[in-house]
């Protein structure tokens, strides 16, 4: 056998179709014996009835779990019999001829332990991941605090992704990317399979590191191009990935490094993951005031302005408001207004127009009613209701003008279609999009999860009853309906 090819698939269907027709093209074009595994880690998305139906020629291994990355490519590894054994992900495409010329390369070059190619990500742009440096604990500080991304060309800070070497040329390089890793089967029989250690992320680095050590050469080959879309397989913006992403390094540097180095290694890590994490915890925050920060500045500018009007035109003295009217009494107005708002519903999604005036009248009552109690604070009742009748424009327009621009439509309170999913037997499931066709619920029923996988699941069957947090999380439902009489 020339070529095992292994594929690790999580929750990504569309996208492993895509690449295991890409791999059939591409295993024709070899002219030579090609096995494909497919080892799914209990995907709740059908991977492994597409799998099934659309790819009878490939091997698949269908975990009941998901031991990680790291296992489940060690898994097929184990049974893999090719001369040459590659490491694809889900999220790629590969070029007929790719197979064909990597294979050649390494024919051409009997010391090459590992292999990796130019990749492009979905817009066609070069992915810098496609040739890396050892992150040693210098390489790691110039990523992590930037100087790598402001000189990426430097050979002192843009080590990481080796951006002074040329990418149109072959290079021997320290690290190859998982995400397509060719490796000889006499090296991975010498050094080892993957590192069980690592769930997801670094075993690639820990690899190509025990490849060089061994004696091997890992080369980076631009003959050919892959089409990497990158983190669909893994979603890299989250939380999540930055915490199990470093932590992976500090295993790699606990693993490979002096304690001395390690310890340094450790460090800059854990400053990395906080910082990272910091980020992007402030970001969401930034994120939600935005609408509260526009709308506080809304409600401040139409106050100046009416405060400005009032005392101008109809006051009984005309004499200016006192500054503290502006400093103080007015953003404690627009306090209460945007607090009364929010606890009535006015910042939820979709949230109707209603709920907003609601939001914004009992506020004005509120503010009217305390400040009987302050004579000294009592500037003008007018200006209250005449604020109040402001809160309830400017809050309402921005609101119109947003979905506008959005949407192309003015209808704020549109109602929304709940996306449901039913948790019971087929037979139930049926019996329940009956009851809800005849009581005219305005929801989608995307399909069913069953308390035990069917023999033959129909088109509607979307998991089973364990997958059920991850089938939330894929589909976005909104609601679950439990048939009680499946369910124990």
């Amino acid at each position: 056998m020339k070529l095992s090819v292994v594929i690790v698939n999580y929750n990504v269907c569309y996208f492993l179709e895509q690449a295991l027709l890409s791999v059939r093209r591409a295993a024709a074009g070899l002219g030579e014996p090609v096995e494909v595994f497919v080892v799914d880690n209990n995907s709740a998305d059908n991977s492994v009835a597409m799998v099934r139906a659309r790819f009878p020629e490939v091997v698949l291994l269908a975990n009941p779990d998901n031991p990680g990355f790291s296992k489940a490519n060690n898994q097929a590894l184990r049974q893999a019999t090719g001369q040459y054994q590659l490491l694809l992900n889900p999220d790629t495409l590969v070029a007929e001829d790719t197979f064909r010329l990597c294979c050649d390369f390494m024919d051409q070059h009997p010391r090459c332990g590992g292999l990796g190619v130019q990749m492009l990500d979905g817009r066609g742009r070069f992915l810098p991941e496609s040739k890396r440096g050892l992150p040693t604990p210098a390489v790691a500080f110039y990523k992590i605090f930037g100087l790598a991304r402001l000189f990426p060309r430097s050979r002192a800070f843009g080590r990481y992704h080796l951006g002074f070497l040329a990418p149109d040329q072959p290079h021997e390089i320290a690290v190859l990317s998982g995400a397509f890793m060719l490796l000889r089967q006499a090296a991975l029989a010498q050094v080892g399979l993957l590192d069980e250690d690592y769930f997801m992320y670094g075993e690639d680095i820990d690899l190509s590191y025990r490849l060089t050590q061994g004696g091997w050469q890992n080369w980076y080959f631009p003959g050919t191009r892959i089409l990497h879309y990158k983190g669909e397989s893994t979603k890299r913006t989250s939380v999540n990935y930055v915490f199990v992403f470093y932590r992976a390094m500090v295993i790699f540097a606990q693993k490979h490094f002096a304690p001395g180095q390690a310890g340094l290694f450790s460090r800059l890590i854990n400053s990395a993951i906080w910082l990272r994490a910091g980020a992007a915890v402030a970001q969401r925050l930034a994120t939600s005031a935005v609408p509260v920060v526009l709308d506080a500045g809304l409600l401040y500018a139409g106050l100046y302005a009416l405060k400005t009007y009032w005392e101008t035109n109809h006051k009984y003295v005309r004499l200016p408001y006192p500054p503290q009217y502006m400093l103080v009494a007015v953003p404690l107005y627009i306090l209460v207004w945007l607090t009364t708002t929010w606890l009535s519903g006015g910042y939820d999604r979709g949230a109707r127009t209603s709920r907003l005036v609601r939001g914004i009248v009992v506020g004005t009552v509120l503010i009217s009613a305390v400040s009987n109690y302050f004579e000294s604070w009592r500037f003008s009742k007018a200006l209250i209701l005449l604020g109040g009748a402001w809160a309830i424009t400017a809050l309402t327009g921005r609101r119109l003008l947003g979905h506008w621009l959005r949407h192309g439509n003015l209808r704020l309170s549109e109602p929304h279609t709940k996306t449901l999913a039913i948790v019971g037997t087929w037979a139930e499931s049926q019996r329940v999009r009956q009851l809800l066709a005849a009581a005219q619920v305005p929801a989608t029923v995307i399909g069913y999860v069953a308390p035990v996988a069917p023999a033959a699941p129909p088109a509607d069957y979307l998991g089973e009853l364990p997958q059920l947090p991850e089938l939330v999380r894929l589909y976005g439902l909104d609601e679950l309906i439990f048939c009680g009489q499946d369910l124990s």
